[in-house]
């Protein structure tokens, strides 16, 4: 994450902080003086800025989350805590599941990554495939849908189609049909990127990492509602447990089909 984007995030918490305690400051005032001193008053605003990230309990419910425009474009899970088990890292590799009757990769993917799976941008190769629902536009010039890849390229160096550990493999899994789905362009590159690299920051210091991504389709549909990523490194330093809403600015979606439609009052913040 660049330092820019940082500071765009620290200040907008700053300002959400700030607005938070004026309006509690004039709550305060008008209704006789509650809470008692400016510093319950601030620890107030500041418990209400923290929650404005929603969580979800179970993995189970996140289908049935829809996105509204305005809210934030991820939500934590079991309040941000993995539930995978890091003592089952036993071996380099990756679990890819099939595609379902629909062509899709709903059972999402498992990998025990380590180190030497780190790829860099120069093997980068043309994507080809066409995952489920994969309907390109561009809005205002720009393309609003990627093929997402449910476990990166950048950290599945030297990983066959197969899950299997090929150290001639450089390239990393790039265009496997089982680990790829429609993903919105403001998904891949704006909120699953910060939680790859947390991934990526934790194999460059050595440390072994279990990671699970999976599409999160609701019924029949075709595009994916979000996309739900956990991970948690073997010391246990690394821990993330989150669902991102597959939507795309400026953008409403027939998750039906994965055709869209333009529509300006779609707002989806920056996280």
């Amino acid at each position: 994450m660049s330092k820019r984007r940082k500071k765009k995030r620290r200040s907008n918490s700053l300002l959400s902080l700030i607005v938070t305690l004026i309006v509690l400051a004039g709550a305060w005032y008008f209704t006789g003086g509650q809470p008692s001193n400016l510093t319950d008053l601030f620890n107030q605003a500041t418990q209400t800025v923290t929650n404005s990230t929603k969580n979800v309990a179970s993995n189970d419910k996140l289908a049935d989350l829809t996105y509204h425009s305005g809210e934030s474009s991820f939500v934590y899970v079991n309040h941000n805590k993995a539930k995978l088990d890091p003592q089952k890292w036993q071996i380099n590799k990756v679990i890819y599941s099939n595609l379902d009757s629909l062509n899709r990769t709903s059972t999402g993917n498992l990998a025990y990554l380590e180190s030497r799976n780190l790829a860099s941008d120069d093997n980068r190769v043309r994507q080809y495939v066409e995952p489920a629902a994969w309907h390109q536009k561009f809005v205002d010039r720009q393309p609003i849908i990627n093929r997402g890849h449910l476990i990166a390229y950048s950290i599945s160096k030297g990983i066959n189609q197969n899950g299997h550990y090929n150290p001639s493999d450089t390239s990393g899994d790039q265009n496997n049909p089982k680990n790829l789905f429609t993903q919105t362009a403001f998904s891949n590159q704006r909120i699953q990127t910060i939680y790859e690299q947390k991934i990526r920051s934790a194999l460059r210091d050595g440390k072994r990492v279990v990671f699970f991504a999976k599409p999160i389709f609701r019924d029949k549909e075709l595009m994916a509602r979000g996309i739900h990523l956990e991970a948690i490194s073997t010391d246990r330093s690394l821990d993330f447990n989150v669902y991102l809403f597959n939507v795309q600015p400026n953008v409403k979606f027939d998750y039906a089909t994965g055709r869209s439609t333009i529509d300006r009052t779609m707002k989806v913040p920056e996280p």
